[in-house]
């Protein structure tokens, strides 16, 4: 089954500074730890897709009719201090799988070490029906 991890830039449960107020080395810290995780994904075949997001102020919002060209707005956006970071995709044997590594990614070092506690969301990947 396949998930995908969501990753939710907002106040953690072990910390609510800013990443952008981190030590240089905390930053690094945590990023090494992400790169790890990523890494033993791999190798235990789990491994589907990671990626980290561009701060929300580069982000566009897109709709369209079909018929006229696309309407291109830079908002709106929620009025909150949450916004999507990143995603982890795993292709795992069960639902516990996939909970066990979004605890492992939440516990990633944060200020001084610490894990943070983030939140991350667990969405099982839907298929499509099958066509008869």
């Amino acid at each position: 089954m396949k998930y995908m991890l969501i990753k939710t830039y907002s106040p953690a449960a072990n910390c609510d500074t800013n990443l952008t107020q981190w030590k240089p080395e905390e930053v690094k810290a945590h990023i090494d730890f992400q790169v790890a995780l990523g890494e033993e994904l791999r190798r235990t075949g789990e491994f589907v897709d990671a990626q980290g997001l561009a701060w929300p102020d580069e982000a566009k919002i897109v709709s369209s009719d079909g018929r006229s060209a696309p309407v291109v707005t830079d908002g709106p956006f929620l009025e909150s201090k949450e916004f999507l970071a990143g995603y982890w995709i795993v292709d795992v044997d069960s639902p516990e799988r996939a909970v066990e590594i979004a605890a492992k990614a939440s516990a990633s070092p944060g200020p001084g070490g610490v894990p943070i506690a983030e939140y991350i969301q667990v969405r099982a990947i839907m298929s499509a029906p099958a066509a008869d």
